[in-house]
């Protein structure tokens, strides 16, 4: 169930990890883990689950994450469900996607720090995108 794929490694569906888990490259995540993921890429499919923190360059989620996410690159797919903030330099919420939290980002584009007002209405441009119909 947990096996190497070449440049990653896959959590295979029905396998339960209750661990920190941190690896080098791409993790695939079709299982469910119970603690802190942390590593290069993450993939987590639609029928993958979470609970507790992730950290990654780039963070891919199309099933379920319950705890907080810090990523460089951050995409919430049509059938992710999270609950819990985003820390990202980007974000991409598709329609259909759910997110319960907040999302702030870590530097604007230019290095530097957003505004107040700019992370406000990024805020309320994301409640909207999420937001079921």
């Amino acid at each position: 169930m947990l096996r190497a794929m070449r440049g990653g490694t896959v959590i295979g569906n029905g396998l339960k990890i209750k661990a920190d888990v941190s690896a080098e490259g791409l993790v695939e995540v079709n299982g469910q883990i119970e603690g802190d993921i942390r590593c290069t890429s993450l993939v987590i499919s639609s029928n993958a689950q979470i609970v507790e923190s992730v950290a990654a360059e780039k963070v891919v989620v199309n099933g379920r994450v319950e705890g907080p996410i810090q990523g460089g690159d951050v995409v919430l797919k049509s059938k992710a469900h999270v609950v819990g903030d985003i820390r990202h330099q980007s974000i991409t919420i598709e329609k259909g996607a759910y997110f319960e939290g907040r999302a702030a980002q870590a530097h604007g584009a230019n290095g530097r720090q957003p505004d107040a007002h700019t992370i406000k209405v990024r805020r309320e441009a994301q409640r909207v995108r999420a937001a079921p119909e």
